[in-house]
């Protein structure tokens, strides 16, 4: 998996840092990676791939919300790059000029786009169409670094730019408002957020009620959108083409999709990705991996989730984005799955890596805080509601150490609450040593939490010591739940075995193939958290996601030869 720290790297550019293969928010703008110059001898091989046009003055190339735009090659002339900006027009983003591409994220996938590009004076350009550009992604290698990273810099760009993108407006304590952030951050899509003052005169006004809105860049207001409307209204939706049939379907996008999709398309076979909100899964929501091979000092499971990602795209992977799968069956030897909405997405064969939600606390009134003070990530973005202040974390886990090692930074002071005597069974000891050591946090072995108490948030917290029977009570705004998981495999009853948990059997008796991850209906396969027995690590849904991917050549291999015609 070291190709995820190094394939973005542009031709000879070593230079290129960081945040080329993330979309982290403190990256720095870098004008001369998000606008570099193709050399004579690129131009030359790019030029079998398009088609040279001359094309007057001031000509839209395309425009805001096109989709599958074609990459102009400026040979002579200028092409101005231009965002629309909050209150009506364009603002020029950049000029291209000789030996510059037009093209930002939209390139790689099947969104609108987000900007607009005209010709500023005659200009002879070379078009390389949609299909073309594919191609020669997968054919000229230093090219398509060069193309991936200026892609992913000039998104940084705009998403800095404070006078584009959509304005999300409501109150900073609203569920609502920071499940729609969340979700435009995850698939890095401009926006700004403007939070209400919280006082008496708004808390019982019909305001309240009308928030969170979403302003877009035309003026209408999507006032509390679900995050499948929002994403239709902005393009984010990629819908899938009715009439093919991929070779590969993964269902779910955190680590072990994301491996899959990754080799599966780097190996030649037609890859779609369905995922129902962003990419990353629940490893996506870790604030830091430390422990994750060939990455010394750590990443965010963000930062994983997106240079899996965009890595995916790179070689060519579909992706169908908040769109949950709803079903699959087996029409004319093909796998069929519906997904919400109506669509449909067909393939050769199925790679179940649907992952596993967040397991809840056992009490009555904890639904009514979700977001409100109950959350299940520690990301940056969360940490902004617990600065200097006391919080809990719950969880015997990586994912609850790792929280409370991040949130120990930021918060007054962390408790870390667990079940079990000690954390020395489910915890790796580097973490472990690490809250051990720290004056920041105080673990709670044996305890459980009692009762949540709040009005419009979380107040305060009770939690009882099983020993003791001691009862503490302490003005608590924010518990991070990290207790484990259950399969997200709703959509799967009826169709493969699943275990008494929801947990989907493969191999052994029970797979169709004599493959550990193979289930019991041909052609679809399991991997990472939502597979029975598997290992609950980043590190081996990453490998899961690989080697699935030879089964599945074995398969349709031996497809071909049953049905040569």
């Amino acid at each position: 998996m070291s190709e995820l720290g190094e394939e973005f790297t542009p031709g000879d550019q070593a230079t290129s840092p960081e945040p080329a293969s993330s979309f982290r928010p403190d990256a720095e703008f870098r004008s001369d990676l998000a606008f570099p110059v193709f050399s004579d001898e690129m131009l030359h091989r790019i030029a079998s791939y398009g088609r040279e046009e001359i094309v007057p003055k001031d000509t839209c190339l395309y425009t805001y919300g096109d989709r599958d735009t074609d990459m102009f090659v400026v040979l002579t002339g200028e092409i101005e790059s231009r965002l629309l900006v909050r209150g009506g027009g364009f603002k020029v983003f950049r000029s291209l000029r000789p030996g510059e591409f037009s093209g930002e994220l939209n390139l790689l996938n099947t969104q609108r786009t987000v900007a607009e590009a005209r010709t500023a004076s005659t200009s002879r350009l070379l078009r390389i169409s949609r299909m073309n550009l594919r191609t020669l992604m997968r054919h000229e290698g230093d090219v398509t670094n060069i193309i991936v990273s200026a892609c992913i810099w000039r998104r940084i760009g705009m998403i800095d730019d404070p006078s584009t993108g959509v304005v999300l407006r409501g109150f900073q304590d609203d569920p609502d408002l920071l499940c729609l952030r969340r979700f435009l951050v995850h698939n890095y899509y401009p926006h700004r957020v403007e939070e209400l003052p919280t006082n008496e005169e708004f808390e019982h006004s019909t305001a309240r009620t009308k928030m969170p809105e979403v302003v877009l860049l035309n003026g209408h207001v999507l006032v509390r959108p679900a995050i499948c409307d929002l994403a239709d209204h902005l393009g984010i939706t990629e819908i899938p083409e009715p009439h093919t049939i991929y070779d590969v379907a993964v269902v779910g996008a955190g680590p072990a999709g994301l491996a899959t999709a990754v080799y599966a398309a780097s190996e030649g076979l037609s890859t779609i990705v369905v995922e129902g909100n962003a990419p990353g899964g629940q490893a996506g929501t870790s604030s830091k991996i430390e422990n994750y091979l060939g990455f010394p000092t750590g990443l965010s499971g963000a930062q994983l989730a997106s240079r899996g990602h965009l890595q995916a795209l790179k070689f060519g992977v579909r992706f169908a984005i908040s769109r949950e799968v709803i079903s699959v069956e087996q029409v004319d030897g093909f796998h069929r799955l519906m997904l919400a909405g109506g669509a449909a997405v067909c393939a050769r064969s199925v790679v179940i890596a649907s992952g596993a939600r967040y397991r809840k606390l056992d009490i009555k009134n904890q639904q009514e805080f979700e977001n409100r003070g109950l959350y299940y990530a520690a990301t940056a973005m969360e940490s902004l509601l617990c600065r200097e202040r006391e919080i809990i974390v719950v969880g015997g886990g990586n994912s609850a150490g790792q929280a409370s090692v991040f949130l120990s930074s930021i918060a007054g002071h962390v408790h870390h609450i667990i079940r079990s005597s000690s954390l020395k069974s489910t915890m790796s000891q580097y973490l472990i040593s690490r809250i051990e050591r720290s004056p920041q946090i105080t673990v709670y072995p044996n305890t459980e939490i009692e009762r949540l108490e709040g009005e419009a948030a979380l107040d305060f917290v009770t939690w009882r010591d099983r020993k003791t029977a001691e009862i503490t009570r302490k003005p608590i705004s924010a518990v991070f739940v990290m207790i484990g998981a259950e399969p997200n495999s709703g959509w799967l009853y009826g169709t493969v075995k699943l275990d008494a948990k929801g947990f989907v059997l493969t191999g052994g008796r029970l797979g169709f193939e004599a493959t550990p991850y193979a289930t019991s209906v041909p052609g679809i396969y399991a991997v990472g958290d939502a597979r029975a027995e598997s290992v609950k690590r980043v590190a081996s849904a990453v490998g899961e996601g690989s080697v699935v991917v030879s089964n599945i050549h074995r398969y349709l291999a031996q497809r071909r030869r049953d049905s040569p015609g």
